[in-house]
């Protein structure tokens, strides 16, 4: 049960964010850049930060303890499903060249690539329904996940004699996610991007006092005892199998590396690889990261901004996650961790970790942290969304013309309709999981194949990109469903096949993307790759063009770059659990890879 010291800390963070939404309205009713870009004249290490905020969910720091917890530091690959080294990719180039466009959204950026023909409309189409079916998801997806895990700390019984109607015990998370949306839109309408950002930058800072002291409190748990974990639990590497046997310890952990089906961790490696790589190269996804990138003062900050949040993030983050981890492996025996149906449930592991070890005081700090965490991917997911509905709907279709004030008056209204929208969705939907899931494994699916050609080959055009996207949809919503008991990442390979086969198709059925938008997106965006007959015809036209050799070079810090963010994922990880051995030596190989990227990626940055 909350103390009245954590109940006012929480009250004074909620009242912060009002206030600078009220503080920065009239700067985000300026213009629609103003309201959805920022001016485009916020420093990049703000929104990098930002960023990193919006990263820092709670659903992804309960999935995290709980890997660290049962696989140790070899955890540290296993958000290579997302995966978490696109950072990586941004950083070194593609932040670069999307910023380049100077588009307001994804879907805007569509027409500097295809045009405005049939082709394009149709990819236009395509990107926007796809964008707000993402956006929709992921609020749906927050606003349940913050519900339950509020739940937890305010129980239902101590607040019902003050609310004047009766909730059924199934939408009491429902009800406390909708209390706490309210805020997250009130700062989101009224402060547009500049609201979300300084409210990230209040967030972190919270998150960060939060990390220390968790880790503070992990680090010393391990100096005063025992830590008992299986052998090969405190080594990065595998073999062809994980060979992690807990049955001596915990025997319950067994049962649930089986469920998870990284058994064949090698397989399971590769293959992650395989996905995380395309995906990678594929560029953002058409979320807030998006409008963070186009949010940057030029095409350098860019990408500073998109290596800042690894910078930034990791080392923060999994402070928390090993200390909590720490914690939990310790005084296991303190933990509750049955779920209602009577069932060990490890991803209740850090809720419980909070009740049971967090002081009063840092107990309402650290849920103020998780609970604008929540707020800040809710934020920037609702801006994102408008940015299509007003900027590739209502000004491109309904009413071009638009005033500053109907366009004001239409990013409020589309907002509080996506917020309604997905709150009806949370209200339906009763597992988080099963959302996340179907995002992850659906959206993404269907994403990736379109969105790697359209950057790195010439012939691709708006009607291979629609039709890839249409056919990686389709396939991605029937082919989980045939093989319901393969881990979905298994299943990539062949919805990627259908995706790549209705690209190809589609690009072949239609005529290439006119000659002088091709010529003038090579020319303004400079990506490398298939581009050959194009480059030739803009070098002609233009013998002083300097066309982009840095393919190597890019490949190179992509590698440097993913070493560095590995060892900000694990230094942390070592240093709780006290290996000295282990630190020094990434910190020696973390010092390599730091200089080489300030030789070859940072002083290659344009301005």
């Amino acid at each position: 049960m909350l103390k009245s010291v954590d109940i006012l800390i929480i009250v004074l963070y909620l009242v912060s964010i009002v206030i600078i939404g009220l503080v920065l309205r009239k700067r985000a009713q300026r213009s629609k850049d103003d309201y959805l870009l920022g001016g485009k004249s916020i420093p990049w290490y703000m929104l990098g930060l930002s960023n990193a905020s919006g990263m820092f969910d709670i659903s992804g720091t309960i999935w995290l303890v709980t890997l660290l917890f049962v696989y140790g530091i070899k955890s540290a690959w296993i958000p290579w499903l997302w995966p978490v080294f696109n950072q990586v990719f941004l950083m070194v180039y593609l932040s670069k060249w999307l910023r380049r466009s100077n588009a307001t959204t994804g879907a805007e950026w569509i027409q500097t690539r295809f045009g405005l023909k049939k082709g394009a409309k149709l990819s236009h189409i395509i990107v926007v329904v796809f964008a707000l079916i993402m956006c929709l998801g992921y609020l749906a997806y927050g606003f349940i996940g913050l519900g339950k895990f509020i739940e937890i700390f305010i129980p239902w019984e101590n607040v019902s004699p003050y609310v004047p109607f009766n909730i059924p015990a199934e939408f009491v998370p429902h009800f406390y996610g909708i209390v706490f949306t309210m805020f997250a839109v009130f700062y989101s309408l009224l402060g547009g991007m500049s609201g979300i950002v300084w409210a990230d930058v209040v967030q972190f800072a919270i998150m960060t006092i939060a990390a220390l002291v968790i880790g503070y409190l992990g680090f010393q748990a391990v100096g005063d005892n025992l830590l008992n974990v299986p052998e090969g639990w405190m080594l990065p590497t595998f073999g062809w199998e994980l060979n992690l046997d807990w049955t001596e310890i915990i025997p319950e952990v067994n049962q649930k590396i089986k469920e998870d089906g990284f058994g064949l961790f090698t397989i399971f490696f590769m293959m992650m690889v395989f996905k995380g790589v395309l995906v990678s190269l594929a560029g953002p996804a058409p979320t807030y990261d998006m409008q963070k990138i186009l949010s940057t003062k030029s095409p350098a900050e860019a990408s500073k901004m998109s290596g800042f949040v690894s910078v930034i993030l990791m080392p923060i983050r999994y402070l928390m996650i090993a200390g909590f981890a720490a914690l939990a492996l310790i005084y296991y025996e303190k933990l509750d961790l049955l779920n209602s149906a009577g069932n060990v449930d490890f991803e209740l592991i850090l809720p419980t970790a909070i009740r049971e070890f967090v002081p009063v005081g840092l107990l309402g700090l650290l849920l103020a942290g998780l609970i604008s965490a929540f707020m800040s991917t809710f934020a920037g997911t609702l801006n994102a969304s408008q940015a299509y509905l007003v900027n590739d709907i209502y000004l491109k279709y309904a009413n071009p013309k638009a005033s500053a004030n109907q366009i004001k008056n239409m990013n409020y209204l589309t907002g509080l309709v996506v917020v309604i929208i997905s709150i009806i969705l949370g209200l339906f939907a009763k597992d988080v999981n099963s959302v996340l899931q179907w995002i992850v494994s659906v959206l993404y699916g269907s994403y990736v194949a379109a969105n790697v050609l359209k950057w790195y080959w010439w012939r691709f055009n708006g009607e291979g990109f629609f039709w890839g996207m249409v056919a990686g949809l389709v396939s991605a919503g029937i082919v989980p469903k045939l093989f319901p008991d393969v881990l979905e990442l298994y299943l990539f390979p062949v919805i990627l096949l259908f995706s790549i086969a209705g690209c190809i198709i589609g690009t072949y059925t239609a005529p290439a993307t006119d000659e002088n938008i091709l010529k003038s997106f090579y020319k303004n965006v400079k990506p490398w790759g298939f581009w050959g007959p194009v480059k030739s015809k803009v070098m002609a036209a233009d013998p002083t063009f300097q066309p982009n050799t840095g393919f190597w070079n890019d490949v190179f810090n992509i590698i440097t770059g993913t070493t560095a963010q590995t060892l900000l994922v694990i230094l942390p990880m070592y240093l709780i659990f006290r290996q000295t051995t282990p630190i020094l030596i990434s910190l020696g190989v973390l010092a390599v890879c730091i200089i080489l990227l300030k030789k070859y990626w940072w002083n290659k940055l344009e301005a």
